[in-house]
């Protein structure tokens, strides 16, 4: 095979949605490859995304990085929230679902064996939750959440959710109105050990990094630290930066930030010991 360099290619994922990807393959000798998954409303061109890719990619890896089916974006327009119905009815499931297709196409597609996942927030509980896969060679998380289930709403305000079918977060960046469908709460109530990244962790026997910033206002390191003691895995604590580890969207600089580029070394060596 010779060296690869695509980007916005087409998979097929949850619930037969289309979704784009990028990849590289560098070392044309290998079937092992990095996912790299982001977080809730992001998308694989966020930020520094593009510069994590090329981090790796000069450092010898093969790469893949890629939108997940139900996040807003669509294959004509990658980085923006169009579809609002899509992302309304994402869920944790989907998302799951959406990485097993990945793999699945990756293999099929360039012959990829292993991969070794990155994910970075609501991303790294995915890739917790993906250990079992006969694909997944190892697990990294950035700034990864700890629970699924203490995301969901309780009390009055499930009940509201479930009368009005609907709930709303404002995102901060671009002021949309975000819509959470109830489905997803039915996901999760009808797949509740699957997606209990609790349970999960405490069956995880493969190779496991755990990364967080310690001044994150998002995700609180206390989530990485309950990861760390469910699983068994020192955490390695990232100091004085913040959820995206001090990158923003746009990102017009040619490097990455001190502290990503921290966390990418530190992952770097981590799959590096692995092979």
């Amino acid at each position: 095979m010779n060296e690869i360099n695509l980007i916005n290619q087409t998979y097929t994922g949850s619930h037969e949605k289309s979704g784009l990807y990028d990849i590289q393959i560098v070392d044309t000798s290998s079937k092992s490859l990095v996912i790299f998954m982001h977080g809730y409303m992001g998308f694989k061109d966020w930020g520094c995304w593009n510069l994590v890719q090329k981090h790796f990619t000069e450092s010898g890896f093969n790469f893949c990085k890629y939108n997940i089916t139900h996040g807003g974006t669509t294959v004509e327009n990658t980085t923006e929230f169009v579809d609002l119905t899509r992302f309304s009815e994402n869920s944790y499931l989907r998302e799951y679902e959406d990485c097993c297709s990945m793999i699945q196409h990756l293999n099929s597609n360039f012959g990829i064996e292993e991969v070794h996942l990155i994910g970075h927030s609501r991303g790294g509980g995915i890739a917790l939750l993906m250990h079992s896969h006969s694909r997944v060679k190892s697990m990294t998380t950035w700034a990864a959440i700890a629970s699924i289930e203490g995301r969901m709403k309780t009390g009055d305000e499930l009940e509201a959710w479930k009368k009005n079918g609907v709930y709303f977060v404002k995102n901060g960046r671009t002021h949309q109105e975000m819509p959470h469908s109830y489905s997803a709460y039915e996901e999760f109530e009808s797949n509740r050990d699957l997606l209990s990244i609790e349970n999960q962790c405490k069956r995880i026997s493969k190779p496991l990094c755990l990364i967080h910033g310690e001044n994150d206002t998002s995700v609180s390191i206390e989530e990485g630290k309950t990861i760390s003691r469910l699983t068994g895995i020192e955490l390695i604590a990232i100091p004085d930066t913040n959820h995206t580890f001090d990158s923003s969207h746009p990102w017009n600089e040619p490097t990455l930030p001190l502290a990503l580029h921290q966390v990418c070394e530190k992952t770097h060596t981590f799959i590096a010991s692995i092979n």
